[in-house]
């Protein structure tokens, strides 16, 4: 990217009441992360020296979202349009001369690569002033269209409502986004009238301001899911899908195994090393890392877990926050895990509950085992040895310490340490009485009988 320098303005101060949501709309998430976060992660890495966010209705809700983020909001107190929108962030860029980008919140997936190509047309030798993001989707719906003349400029743009059928006809979409010199932004939205269908500012109308003033304003094609936006939540399940469907072809080529990939669900920071299998019917939540050579079997629902190369986790298994599995540890079947490591070659391998807890080398937790972690008010330790074997049906009280090598015989309640190479054995005494059971039966059917 030529351009040296360059700020961004993002519009988030719609309504979105076709959402049907108290949710903000640009906080709505795709792949388990906010729209708009999306979008400010693409602009931090391109090193944006400014992010100005327009809020409106529902501001306490971005402002909360956005701390941390670097960003500064502008308030449209009144909705009057998009031009009128972009000149709420004028005092905010008090100073800043420069390349703009005006981006919107509810578009999330703009690549870096285009908007870079945006700002390089922009900084060209031909000085166009404005350059707009264009796409070709399969179904226009009602975007303003682009009218375009000799190669890439601009003959003409004109919203959809106020479009007649020849324009309407037109397959090149007007995206709403644009990149333009800041020196020349706020002078020509000042001369943006309103006398148009919807008695708004239009932020497209400098295309054709910048025009009357001899520049030669450009369009630039991007791929339609960049510039698909979300008004409704068919709109966010329909782009949710695209994003998934491409997620899911990237790990494929990156030396994943997805025995059904449509059926696999990715977050926004789902990492997978080469030869990983991933199953049917696998969802990942935030901040799942996984090495080379995992196996995630069907149904399974991972969360916030590490998992080391060899690992093999479900069918029907859960990892939640805080769980991290060692080199070729074993989770399996409607095994629970939160907020704990299993070392090296550790098992858990049938209908148990692991959390809060260490689980050392080797380390065998037989079915049925849960660790007691919370007692109504806090949440205590458990920590299992290197080779410890934890029998069948174990309720392991914490806090607690099972010391290497210990077994833990089946059905135990185990409130007390355990040392190392220990056998401990925590259940009442089996009793044996010879000839009861045929005796019931036999007292039972008497009783039946004379019924």
């Amino acid at each position: 990217m030529t351009q040296a320098k360059f700020s961004v303005v993002i519009l988030a101060a719609g309504q979105g009441t076709r959402m049907r949501s108290d949710t903000h709309k640009v906080l709505h998430p795709i792949a388990g992360k906010p729209m708009l976060l999306h979008l400010l992660s693409t602009l931090e890495a391109m090193g944006a020296e400014r992010r100005i966010v327009v809020v409106g209705k529902g501001r306490e809700q971005l402002e909360k979202a956005l701390e941390g983020h670097g960003v500064v909001t502008a308030l449209q107190s009144e909705q009057k349009g998009t031009g009128h929108a972009v000149q709420m962030a004028e005092k905010a860029l008090e100073g800043f001369d420069g390349a703009l980008l005006i981006l919107y919140g509810d578009t999330p997936f703009v690549t870096r690569d285009t908007l870079a190509e945006m700002l390089d047309r922009l900084a060209a030798k031909d000085d166009p002033g404005v350059v707009v993001l264009a796409s070709s989707p399969a179904d226009g719906k009602t975007y303003g269209r682009v009218i375009l003349g000799d190669g890439d400029h601009i003959s003409k743009m004109v919203e959809y409502k106020d479009a007649n059928e020849a324009e309407r006809a037109v397959k090149l979409c007007n995206s709403g986004m644009m990149a333009v010199q800041s020196k020349d932004l706020f002078r020509w939205l000042s001369k943006v009238g309103n006398a148009n269908a919807a008695k708004e500012y239009y932020l497209p109308d400098i295309v054709m301001i910048a025009k009357d003033e001899g520049r030669a304003p450009v369009a630039i094609e991007g791929e339609p899911f960049e510039t698909a936006g979300v008004n409704s939540r068919a709109e966010l399940a329909a782009l949710e899908e695209d994003w998934q469907t491409r997620r899911r072809w990237q790990a494929l080529e990156q030396g994943a195994t997805l025995i059904d990939p449509e059926s696999v669900w990715f977050s926004a920071d789902t990492e997978l090393g080469r030869d990983c299998t991933i199953e049917p019917h696998v969802v990942f939540g935030p901040g799942v890392k996984i090495a080379n050579g995992a196996t995630i079997k069907a149904f399974s629902h991972i969360e916030g877990a590490i998992i080391s190369t060899g690992c093999v986790v479900g069918p029907f298994a859960r990892l939640r926050p805080g769980a991290v599995l060692g080199e070729g540890s074993k989770v399996g079947n409607f095994v629970e895990v939160k907020q704990a490591n299993l070392g090296k070659g550790a098992k858990a391998n049938h209908l148990s509950y692991i959390g809060d807890a260490n689980v050392g080398e080797n380390a065998n937790i037989g079915a049925g085992t849960i660790t007691c972690n919370y007692d109504g008010f806090g949440k205590y330790q458990t920590d299992i040895g290197p080779g410890a074997f934890i029998g069948s049906n174990s309720a392991l009280v914490a806090p607690v310490s099972i010391g290497a090598g210990a077994i833990v015989g089946a059905g135990s309640v185990v409130t007390k340490n355990v040392a190392a190479d220990e056998l401990a054995i925590a259940r009442g005494e089996q009793r044996g009485f010879a000839g009861w059971a045929a005796r019931f039966r036999k007292s039972q059917q008497a009783k039946k009988d004379k019924k």
